[in-house]
């Protein structure tokens, strides 16, 4: 399992949720496997309480599926989940970018630059995990510039559903656009086109659907 540091005046049991959660995205805890607190709680260098509290907050989101005296099972990846994930993304972002395309200053815009340079880099020399940092980076900064950011986290907890399937797309599929979608995002906001903004980041955002035989002839067992 991938263990970060943990952050200063971060709980316990967010530390736990936040490693979770990464871990379950990046399928190191993959959907269908048997996780223990008692392991769980030694890796991360913690007692069993706040493993255990962080894993019933998975278990209400449905990303982890809590068995009583048995253990807990990471769900398998249900695409209805992944869908209601996606609308609500979707959703929201349109809203932002809209947003973006009236507020957006020369200092926002070269920071999506930035992040799209790096992406184009780990595109040249492969690391898919990086690739996902750098979108969630990317995603995170509209909703900043637009001081939305309590937004981005409302949505958080539905997301492991539908960033599970981006992580597995960034793993199979060999042409993958992100890089070209991060860029006609950027470009419709420069040139404050809220149509041009909504339609590239709808498209960004659905990606997953054209991918989706793909993804789920290489991982035929993490679906339901």
């Amino acid at each position: 399992m991938h263990i970060t540091e943990r952050f200063a005046k971060e709980t316990a049991r967010d530390f736990a949720l936040r490693t979770l959660k990464h871990n379950i995205i990046i399928l190191e805890l993959a959907p269908g496997s048997l996780v223990s607190e008692n392991e769980l709680a030694s890796e991360m260098g913690l007692s069993r309480t706040p493993v255990r509290e962080a894993l019933i907050e998975l278990s209400r989101a449905q990303i982890v599926e809590v068995y009583p005296q048995k253990g807990s099972v990471v769900s398998k990846i249900d695409y209805h989940m992944v869908e209601e994930a996606r609308f609500i993304r979707v959703v929201l972002e349109k809203a932002i970018v809209e947003l973006a395309c009236e507020c957006a200053l020369e200092d926002d815009l070269s920071l999506l630059e930035k992040n799209i340079k790096l992406q184009e880099f780990y595109i040249q020399n492969p690391s898919p995990d990086k690739l996902l940092e750098l979108d969630n980076e990317f995603h995170l900064d509209l909703f900043k510039m637009v001081h939305k950011i309590q937004t981005y986290y409302l949505m958080d907890s539905m997301m492991v559903h539908f960033d599970r399937v981006r992580s597995m797309s960034l793993h199979t599929i060999k042409d993958i656009k992100i890089v070209e979608d991060h860029k006609a995002v950027l470009e419709a906001i420069k040139n404050k086109n809220k149509d041009q903004a909504k339609q590239a980041i709808t498209k960004h955002l659905s990606r997953y659907i054209i991918d989706k035989d793909e993804i789920q002839k290489e991982y035929p067992d993490y679906f339901k």
